[in-house]
């Protein structure tokens, strides 16, 4: 049975809220003011959820989407909105989920957007394979939608998925692979196995060579700006063949001085430009694969980085004296409590935290006030199309 919602907001995730009864509902693929027609599909999260079913009254920012498989495919949460409507929304869910979280009033207005190209813009996506078919996984679903395209994929991974629908298709390929994995810097491309019931030979990876042109067994190297990087297949990347050349110089901004660290320090990305504007760099990366990387492109390209292959907390715990400047790029749980409260205690002068979950953002955010103002935040759109914002945001300590 269909009701009507008026939809007040979009919420984090994707989905528009509205009110029955007392009773907040959650529906996807809606926008603010609009009226729509819904049906109920249960409770999840302590809220109901509803399927859409009719708009009656759209948006005036409602377009068509540009995604053949959107609405049923799980990768996309936006493409029903035009790209300049989508910013605002994202803007404002940051800003209220920090005030909601963190309690922290920070003007919308004062939020920087920073934005690239809305389609084309993906570097790496994972397929997934079922009975000689592939495509990406349905919203809320295990299911699979097959797929012939991906308009948020570079133009490389949809060469990709053409040749990649006749393999799976043909009876040399492996039916015990179930999720591959695909990064491209445009020229090559590098494959990474993710689900598989049986270990992969090396005949499979040389097919895919021949299949797609720029195949490259092992690392990927990836050029940005000035800087060339190695990438091994277990060490994450930004996404964004756009905006990746960006993010260090935003979130370092205008810092220089003697020392900085890097936290969470992956392959390099922001460790690299800043041993061009201090004297001393630490970088701090846990994972064996990334710090090895880090260490190759640090030696390429000639520059002194202290790269600590260890945990940031353990790193800080034995740290004894605070740096000019802390970038901290963490994973999407944030920053431990015990993290905070040590950089607390050592007072660097500048801290700018790197962060692609809004709530967790926020609870930190929340916590350095204790000894830190917010001098800027930026809202940087590394994934249109869908609801995931990555956030940069400079701190500066109270003195």
């Amino acid at each position: 049975m269909t009701e009507q919602l008026r939809i007040e907001k979009l919420v984090y995730g994707g989905e528009g809220l509205s009110r029955v009864d007392g009773e907040v509902v959650f529906t996807p693929f809606v926008l603010p003011g609009e009226t729509v027609e819904a049906e109920r599909t249960g409770s999840r999260k302590k809220a109901q959820r509803a399927r859409l079913v009719n708009v009656a009254e759209p948006s005036p920012a409602r377009v068509s989407p540009l995604c053949p498989y959107f609405g049923h495919c799980g990768g996309c949460q936006y493409q029903h909105a035009g790209y300049e409507a989508q910013l605002e929304l994202k803007r404002g869910i940051l800003a209220e989920t920090l005030r909601r979280v963190g309690k922290i009033e920070f003007d919308e207005a004062r939020i920087e957007t920073v934005a690239g190209e809305p389609f084309g813009y993906r570097n790496r996506v994972q397929f997934h394979f079922e009975r000689g078919r592939m495509g990406y996984r349905e919203l809320n679903s295990h299911k699979l939608v097959p797929i012939e395209k991906c308009p948020i994929s570079s133009p490389k991974i949809n060469e990709a998925i053409v040749r990649l629908n006749t393999m799976v298709r043909d009876r040399r390929w492996p039916n015990f692979v179930s999720s591959l994995e695909i990064f491209t810097d445009e020229r090559h491309v590098q494959w990474n196995v993710l689900e598989s019931d049986k270990p992969v030979a090396k005949h499979f990876f040389e097919w895919l060579a021949d299949e797609v042109p720029g195949t490259v067994l092992g690392a990927l190297e990836y050029a940005v700006n000035e800087d060339e990087f190695t990438v091994s297949g277990q060490a994450f990347f930004q996404v964004n063949r756009f905006l990746a050349p960006r993010l260090a110089e935003l979130a370092i901004g205008d810092a220089k001085g003697e020392a900085a660290w890097d936290l969470y320090a992956g392959v390099g990305l922001f460790s690299l430009p800043l041993s061009r504007r201090f004297a001393r760099v630490t970088a701090v990366e846990a994972g064996r694969a990334a710090s090895a990387d880090l260490k190759t492109n640090a030696h390429r390209g000639r520059l002194k980085i202290d790269v600590q292959q260890r945990q940031t907390e353990a790193f800080l715990a034995e740290a004894k004296t605070a740096p000019d400047f802390v970038l901290a790029d963490p994973p999407r749980s944030g920053l431990d409590k015990a993290a905070v409260a040590r950089l607390l205690e050592l007072r660097p002068k500048t801290i700018a935290m790197v962060a692609c979950d809004p709530a967790t953002l926020a609870r930190d955010l929340a916590a350095f006030g204790a000894g830190y103002r917010i001098e800027r935040v930026q809202m940087v759109d590394l994934f249109p199309q869908t609801f995931h914002i990555e956030t940069i945001v400079h701190l500066c300590r109270l003195d």
